[in-house]
């Protein structure tokens, strides 16, 4: 029974990795230009998500690959530290990712607010789209955030039409192409859309911009001894802390979401966190884009009925074949088409279902969620996770922060008052405003039994109210 078996395991992940590679070959050229890196190196980071993190223990189906979640990051990096510099961001994150998860620190990312991961998608999602509708109309973009929404406004005159018309063209197979299942099956959107707009344009001669091809051999660099003398500066250190972190975060999200997708073995998330740093690491030594798990490949690599890594790995075969005889096939897709592919992508970061589902019964989680976003927009990536995690700590000690006072009439005997609950800084004006509203000319006892918290400037606050009460003669019994 054994080899029949096998050999429809390796029929259906042969099939799988097909749809994973024709779904991958555009995403990884399209998110390698919008890194401002060369077309190759989106390609060959797609190989090592398949051979190296394919291979090793971890997740079963999820796919690795360059992912629109780095891209705003990554081309910040690339501007302001150089493309020669990218290899040793990327590897350095790669080591931490792998300490991470020899220190098993990996199933502590699914721990992070979930306000704060839609949040860091919206941001991506929103700068990514201010970026690419410049490529959508051949056009250069302006640098950082804010310059790409100003500029949003001239930028009606200054698109090519031609080049706009590609672009929209491939958004609109990208919406359409999965509206008809059967054809879905055999050959995914971002395939149709890509290869369409490119057979038009050589077709019929288009002038647009198209993909500059450089060549494998040409585009990969090994890091240089001297490039690591920059691993001192706090501001590297800063984009490798955040590669890692965000790149891991990412990873184990989407394992989560896999998982829910099929019925065979569960992610190992501490496995599956240093296989994506082994798989950093080497692409960080080539000299490519940093890698994560990408839910758009897992997910069709799931639904296109895989059973086993097989597919994952042989995705990454088709990916180095592809790279090996047909490079100069890259040198006729429109750059357009591949940005229309972005921006729908960036359209999808933007999590708008979860934000209706939030905003009618957790409003709070709606403010972290934007204000990450805003902040990611207007500064950086990096920056807005830290404001969104900030946010989302001050949001959960506000909420646990409940102190209730309860006040009970004895009569001659005086006035109970009761404090219940957790007794922070946070709910101090709370406390001080019900105790305050004891009557003064009355006795109290004070019960602070059913207390299950308290901190340092509440405690105070209490002793001293009670020191006032009892130089104001009216006593203050049973303080606990």
């Amino acid at each position: 029974m054994r080899r029949p078996v096998f050999q429809a395991d390796f029929r259906a992940d042969l099939f799988a990795s097909l749809v994973v590679f024709l779904v991958a070959l555009p995403l990884c050229v399209g998110v390698a230009l919008a890194s401002g890196v060369p077309a190759e190196l989106g390609l060959v980071t797609g190989m090592v998500g398949g051979l190296v993190a394919g291979l090793l223990p971890g997740s079963s189906l999820q796919v690795s690959g360059p992912a629109a979640g780095l891209t705003v990051l990554v081309y910040e990096a690339v501007r302001e530290y150089g493309v020669k510099t990218l290899g040793v961001l990327v590897l350095a994150a790669g080591l931490v990712q792998i300490g991470l998860g020899l220190l098993r620190l990996g199933r502590w990312f699914r721990a992070v607010s979930v306000a704060v991961v839609h949040g860091m998608l919206a941001g991506i999602g929103l700068v990514l789209i201010a970026g690419q509708v410049y490529a959508l109309g051949d056009t250069v973009a302006p640098a950082g955030g804010l310059g790409k929404i100003a500029g949003l406004v001239s930028l009606p005159g200054r698109v090519g039409p031609v080049a706009l018309s590609v672009g929209a063209a491939t958004i609109a197979v990208l919406l359409l192409w999965p509206r008809w299942r059967p054809g879905a099956r055999l050959v995914p959107a971002p395939l149709v859309a890509v290869a369409g707009a490119t057979a038009v344009t050589w077709l019929c001669d288009l002038d647009v911009r198209r993909v500059e091809v450089r060549g494998v051999l040409d585009a990969v660099r090994l890091p240089e001894v001297a490039d690591f003398g920059r691993l001192t500066e706090v501001g590297v250190l800063g984009t490798v802390a955040a590669f890692a972190l965000i790149a891991s975060a990412e990873s184990l999200f989407s394992a989560a979401a896999v998982d829910r997708l099929h019925r065979g073995p569960r992610t190992e998330y501490d496995k599956e966190l240093i296989a994506q740093g082994a798989g950093n690491a080497v692409c960080g030594v080539l000299g490519a884009l940093p890698m994560t798990a990408v839910i758009v490949r897992s997910a069709a690599n799931v639904q296109a009925g895989a059973r086993t890594k097989a597919s994952r790995v042989l995705h990454g075969v088709w990916l180095l074949l592809f790279t090996a005889l047909l490079p100069a096939a890259l040198g006729v897709v429109p750059v357009a088409a591949l940005a229309g592919l972005l921006v729908h992508a960036g359209c999808r970061l933007v999590p708008v279902r979860e934000l209706r589902g939030l905003w009618r019964g957790h409003r709070g989680e709606v403010v972290v969620l934007s204000v990450t976003a805003i902040v990611i927009v207007v500064g950086n990536l990096f920056e807005g996770v830290l404001v969104g995690l900030v946010l989302a700590v001050a949001k959960t000690a506000w909420d646990v922060s409940h102190v209730h006072v309860e006040s009970e009439d004895r009569g001659e005997a005086g006035i109970v008052v009761r404090v219940l609950g957790h007794a922070t800084f946070l709910r101090l004006p709370k406390l001080l405003d019900a105790l305050e509203a004891v009557p003064r000319d009355r006795k109290v006892r004070l019960e602070l039994g059913g207390l299950r918290y308290v901190d340092r400037a509440c405690a105070a606050a209490l002793e001293g109210w009670a020191a006032e009460r009892t130089a104001l003669g009216s006593g203050v019994g049973g303080h606990q």
